[in-house]
């Protein structure tokens, strides 16, 4: 009988041969994996719960801080994908009526993008559930935990800032 090979993830493979790698990409994998690990929930809970999908509503969170709205162009850049990926999430939520689109106040060759007070409220709703799923994820961290973490994650930051821009 052929069982099937078991999918592992970066980090448990690095495990089953650590002395082939240094400490520091075991870090990188430790980080990729929690990654992946807490917005792969995030993304299983959204579309139970609320029927969206992960770039929907970090759309949405884009377009929350902004009540004004923004050019497809101004999203891209902020969401980093492409105009092409943005325009589709955009077309979704349009036929939903989460987001509406307006003329640009000062460039007729643009348009802005809004959303709705319906797309607000339905958003107000899913932030207040990602707050509570991200606490609950990280319930296992302490206080003193959360803030270590900061604090490296904050210098790790800064440094490869510097090495990419220096």
């Amino acid at each position: 009988m052929n069982e099937s090979p078991v999918l592992l993830d970066a980090e448990t493979r690095v495990q089953e041969h650590p002395a082939d790698h240094r400490a520091e990409l075991r870090l990188w994998l430790r980080m990729l994996t929690c990654t992946n690990l807490i917005e792969g929930e995030i993304r299983a809970r959204l579309r139970r719960h609320f029927g969206v999908t992960l770039p929907r509503f970090d759309l949405m969170a884009q377009l929350e801080k902004v009540p004004e709205g923004m050019t497809l162009g101004e999203l891209s850049r902020r969401m980093m994908v492409s105009n092409g990926n943005v325009t589709g999430l955009v077309e979704r939520l349009l036929e939903s009526g989460h987001v509406e689109r307006r003329a640009h106040p000062s460039d007729r060759r643009a348009v802005v993008v809004a959303l709705t007070p319906a797309g607000r409220h339905v958003f107000a709703g899913m932030a207040a559930a990602h707050a509570e799923w991200i606490a609950e994820l990280s319930a296992g961290l302490t206080a003193a935990d959360v803030a270590q973490l900061m604090r490296l994650l904050g210098r790790l930051k800064s440094h490869v800032k510097e090495v990419a821009h220096g």
